[in-house]
């Protein structure tokens, strides 16, 4: 018979089936645990790192082909007068960029004919605006008419007051002059003219803005990033230089020179070459670009080496870049670079030139 001590002993004992987890089981539980949350922490940390450098690269992607589209939309068009097609005289001089008044005959002349020009610094450029440029840019100015008429375009087209172009659409010939280069007066007309005829709003020629644009790469923003910047010229004055595209951290630019005319000989006035551009060069101060060479530009080739704009942790740049006919040497920084290039056809000064 069972005391009464072995009678509440008894009642008190725990089934097996009821029993919790031992010391040594709850510490394996959670030694498991910690592994499988390290494991799913570190495979969170990779993806968010590897998201984090596509981003930063399709950004590096996205401002280096931005930064050539722009610059090509331009050169595309150097050498656009509107209606003007060969009624254009070679350049006697290297017109002066940043003069921005007074402009004469010649100037005109030689504007028109030199629609693009290279600079390796910015040497001379200082009352364009151009200035804070870096070692590592080159300065490339490009000239057109505006492809939009007058009174077609936005607004601060229209509302501009600086240069303008006119081209006489005249049939007669030796009536007007073929085209006009100014502020205020646009005489000639379209269609047929005489000296005698009146001079109706309904009979004046269209006119464009004279566009002439500097790229070049200066630091900017704080902390300081390099960046391509633009000069623009408005209301007939180079305007405040516009940021565009963050990271450009080198530029270069070779100008493509058409030197052979038919039958492989040299350019002249009756053998003005095929439009086709026979060498390339780039505008240095040891070699510099002389007006035989920018008379005769038919295409550019563009370089750009873009960089992140924030460094990656635990990489260096250790890689050399060619821009061209330009060696950049390694940064021996965190941020990772592309190189992008591109070559532009001058379809206007090159369509004049191509042999039937």
């Amino acid at each position: 018979m069972k005391t009464p001590t072995q009678k509440l002993s008894t009642a008190l004992r725990v089934p097996k089936t009821s029993r919790g987890f031992s010391l040594i089981e709850l510490m394996v539980a959670m030694v498991i645990s910690l592994l499988i949350m390290g494991a799913i922490l570190t495979l969170f940390l990779d993806v968010s790192r590897t998201n984090d450098e596509m981003a930063k690269t399709n950004v590096l992607i996205e401002n280096g082909r931005f930064s050539l589209q722009l610059m090509q939309a331009d050169v595309q068009h150097a050498g656009f007068w509107g209606e003007l097609d060969n009624n254009i005289d070679s350049p006697t001089a290297i017109p002066d960029p940043c003069v921005v008044a007074g402009w004469n005959a010649a100037y005109k002349t030689n504007l028109i004919g030199i629609p693009v020009q290279a600079f390796p610094d910015a040497t001379g450029l200082a009352s364009c605006g151009v200035t804070g440029v870096l070692a590592s840019s080159d300065v490339l100015l490009v000239r057109h008419a505006n492809t939009c008429v007058k009174g077609e375009c936005d607004a601060d087209t229209n509302n501009d007051t600086g240069w303008h172009i006119q081209v006489s659409g005249c049939r007669n010939a030796g009536t007007e002059d073929p085209y006009v280069i100014d502020k205020a007066t646009f005489p000639l007309r379209t269609k047929t003219c005489s000296l005698d005829s009146p001079v109706l709003p309904v009979d004046l020629a269209p006119r464009r803005k004279v566009v002439s644009k500097l790229y070049y790469l200066a630091n900017s923003g704080v902390p300081a990033v390099p960046t391509l910047m633009r000069v623009e010229l408005v209301n007939g004055a180079y305007a405040e230089p516009q940021p565009l595209i963050e990271g450009v951290e080198s530029f270069r630019v070779e100008l493509g020179l058409d030197t052979e005319g038919k039958n492989g000989l040299p350019i002249s006035a009756s053998n003005p070459g095929d439009g086709s551009a026979d060498e390339f060069k780039r505008c240095t101060a040891l070699t510099p670009c002389v007006l035989d060479d920018l008379a005769n530009v038919v295409a550019v080739k563009l370089y750009v080496l873009v960089r992140n704009t924030v460094a990656t942790r635990g990489y260096t740049d250790k890689k050399k870049y060619q821009l061209g006919g330009t060696a950049i040497a390694a940064a021996d920084d965190g941020f990772k670079r592309h190189v992008f290039s591109t070559t532009v056809r001058l379809v206007n000064p090159s369509g004049r030139r191509e042999i039937p």
